[in-house]
């Protein structure tokens, strides 16, 4: 079993930016010519490697590329080039409500979410009251989930996501949108999970969270990765060089 819970060697991503695109294949023979585009490489040669049983952070300005390598870690995007492997089943929360059914309640979504995310109605039942509490969404619990807030959606996408219990998660700015109550539950439940020799790889613009929560950390600017280290020194480094731009 290797000691890394990820190992990322060499990843490159790229997209095709248009600047002139055909509307049409009659358009594209008229004027004779394709869609004028340039490639942008939003990762570059990234390589790193996760620790079983941490918190690693992924910290940079926007722009900077951590959230594409984020998706490409929760196979949202594929590289280019390069590789990922994982030692572990692996969960993600990315994106606010993704898997959820606008139509449907709140209770209803645990089941059907949980379900997406691999655990079977017995395990959902076992942990529905732990979800729920969570969450915070005690009384809207049977409201259809189109009328949620924003923070409403991924508090109760991370309540589920995190007890689905996988050996790796990857988690985008999820406590931004939460109140004190919520976070402090969330940071103690990643510690649970840590407690459990699980692995968190996270992304946030909260310095002080990052150094809460984050055994190392990784700081990517313009694709390619600058520093990799303990948190506090990768941290001071990183806002250093923000005082100086």
């Amino acid at each position: 079993m290797s000691e890394f819970a990820v190992e990322v060697k060499d990843v490159w991503k790229k997209f095709r930016l248009y600047h002139e695109r055909n509307q049409s294949l009659k358009s594209a023979f008229v004027r004779r010519l394709t869609s004028a585009h340039e490639d942008f490489w939003a990762l570059q040669g990234v390589s790193l490697e996760v620790s079983q049983g941490t918190t690693h952070g992924l910290i940079g300005r926007n722009g900077s590329g951590k959230s594409t390598l984020l998706k490409c870690l929760a196979k949202i995007y594929w590289p280019t080039s390069g590789d990922i492997r994982y030692h572990g089943s692996m969960a993600s929360l990315l994106e606010v409500g993704s898997g959820f059914h606008l139509e449907l309640s709140g209770r209803e979504n645990i089941y059907l979410n949980g379900s997406i995310l691999g655990m079977s109605k017995k395990v959902i039942d076992k942990k529905f009251d732990e979800i729920v509490e969570l969450s915070g969404i005690g009384r809207f619990l049977d409201q259809p989930v189109k009328n949620y807030s924003s923070g409403m959606y991924v508090r109760l996408g991370f309540s589920i996501a995190i007890n689905v219990e996988p050996d790796i998660l990857v988690v985008d700015e999820v406590l931004s949108v939460g109140d004190i109550d919520f976070q402090e539950k969330s940071i103690k439940k990643f510690a649970d999970f840590k407690e459990q020799g699980r692995t968190i790889i996270l992304v946030s613009h909260s310095m002080s969270l990052m150094r809460e929560l984050c055994d190392r950390v990784t700081w990517i600017d313009s694709g390619k990765v600058i520093a990799t280290g303990k948190s506090p020194d990768v941290i001071e480094k990183y806002l250093k060089a923000q005082k100086l731009d």
